[in-house]
């Protein structure tokens, strides 16, 4: 069984919702004022008959009826009838032989109406009025014929013509007003099938006026600025990950091609010592590389109640190093957050500090506002302030951390802010009088906070 296709667009849908509406709602009223308007005709018809009858049946009871009867419009029909169904006297319009109705008023009434059809012609509207309350006595009936509006339907085609001619006005109006309402969606739907991956720079314009259509092109314009930042930074990331391990595999190959080569001539003990260093780099590379894409990728994580001080001094105690470390840290300061994630930017900041400090290290943990801070401050050279954002970018390694560390990979800082971040926290580098000091601050377990709404919140910012 087939069934009607079903409107695509959305102003295809809102004009016919509103057509269906329409035509609904005016057939209702159009019934309505029909059916008023006929029946306040035929009674205001009906009450001029009676009205007539009435005054010629008083006439009759006291012996004052003209031969023939007089009439005006519309009532032009008047019989009096005999009890022997016998017409005494009539109009000139109306028949003197025939009675225009055999029906007589009920017994308990002097009073009745009724429609009479002849074969041809219109109906008659007649009121029938008994002359005297008494069932023998003579009966005067008053008609007129049925008005025009009862008795065709002309009056019905006009209302059908005017709801047909309201609701298509209607239908007009709703997909000329939703065509214009959605002309900027138009714009937009246009304006994003330009856009490509090598190409996300075209933005929506955005209509004036305020709305919801506004609204849409505002928060679409946002999105494509924030797509655009993103696939950027992924190609600059994917430009520099690709130069960072194209160079130790360089250098390896170039150490076995010169071993294959001068295999004579080269101490293999030395060429497979060298050879090992550059696999750990490739593999510190690497690992931190799996860890920059499990923060990106949003993987689950463990997310528990965790007493910062107690996790600082444990990590401090397990740290392998040849400066001597201080700790202060205040009790009771609590986070929710992943522990395995902050163990990773504390031995993050710890090592970078054993590499860069002369002879001590200090660690404090305390309260600042509603969040904790704890600040890894060494006595080494420190940072220039020109380079203290350098230092959180990928694969940037100051030349004293090349010196250092020759292994290193350059994205331990980098990761540590992004865990930070996770936890919508901060890493920063703050003024020293000497060396570096780095201040990582999170915020404190609230007191309305669970555990799944601090694991939701960390997934959803990581």
């Amino acid at each position: 069984m087939s069934t009607l296709p079903r409107p695509r667009s959305l102003r295809e849908r809102y004009t016919v919702i509103v057509s269906l509406f329409a035509a609904a709602v005016l057939t209702l009223l159009g019934v309505t004022v029909d059916l008023a308007i006929r029946h306040q005709v035929r009674t205001d018809s009906f009450q001029q008959a009676e009205l007539v009858a009435s005054g010629w049946s008083d006439a009759a009871r006291d012996g004052r009826v003209p031969r023939p009867i007089p009439t005006h419009e519309p009532v032009s029909l008047v019989q009096i009838v005999n009890a022997r169904r016998q017409v005494v006297n009539s109009s000139a319009t109306a028949s003197a032989t025939v009675p225009l109705s055999r029906l007589l008023p009920p017994p308990d009434s002097r009073l009745h109406r009724h429609v009479e059809c002849p074969p041809q012609g219109r109906c008659i509207l007649l009121q029938a009025v008994r002359v005297t309350p008494t069932p023998e006595a003579s009966v005067v009936y008053a008609g007129l014929r049925e008005p025009h509006l009862l008795a065709t339907h002309d009056f019905e085609y006009a209302i059908a013509a005017a709801i047909l001619l309201i609701t298509g006005a209607a239908a007009w109006i709703t997909r000329t007003h939703v065509g214009r309402t959605l002309r900027p969606v138009e714009a937009i739907t246009t304006r994003i099938s330009q856009i490509t991956l090598n190409d996300l720079s075209p933005h929506i314009p955005v209509p004036s006026g305020g709305g919801e259509i506004a609204q849409l092109a505002t928060t679409t314009n946002h999105t494509l600025t924030q797509l655009e930042s993103a696939v950027e930074d992924q190609r600059q990331f994917a430009c520099t990950t690709s130069h960072e391990l194209r160079t130790p595999v360089t250098g390896l190959r170039v150490q076995l091609e010169e071993a294959l080569l001068r295999h004579g001539d080269i101490d293999a003990q030395e060429t497979l010592q060298s050879a090992l260093t550059t696999i750990d780099r490739l593999e510190a590379i690497i690992n931190d590389l799996m860890q920059v894409a499990r923060l990106r990728a949003d993987n689950k994580c463990s997310v528990e109640r965790i007493d910062v001080g107690e996790l600082v001094t444990s990590e401090v105690k397990a740290q392998v190093g040849t400066v001597v470390t201080h700790v202060h840290a205040a009790p009771g300061q609590e986070i929710l957050g992943s522990r395995m994630q902050l163990v990773r930017v504390l031995g993050n900041l710890l090592a970078n500090a054993q590499r860069h400090a002369a002879s001590r290290i200090e660690v404090t943990v305390e309260q600042t506002g509603n969040g904790v801070a704890v600040t890894v401050t060494d006595d080494g050279p420190g940072i220039p302030p020109a380079d203290r954002e350098r230092v959180f970018q990928r694969f940037v390694r100051l030349d004293d951390s090349r010196l250092l560390d020759p292994g290193g990979s350059g994205l331990g800082l980098a990761i540590s802010r992004d865990i930070a971040h996770a936890h919508r926290g901060t890493l920063e580098l703050a003024d020293s009088p000497r060396g570096a000091r780095f201040v990582l601050w999170l915020p404190l377990m609230r007191g309305c906070s669970t555990v799944p709404d601090a694991q939701a919140e960390l997934h959803e910012s990581s």
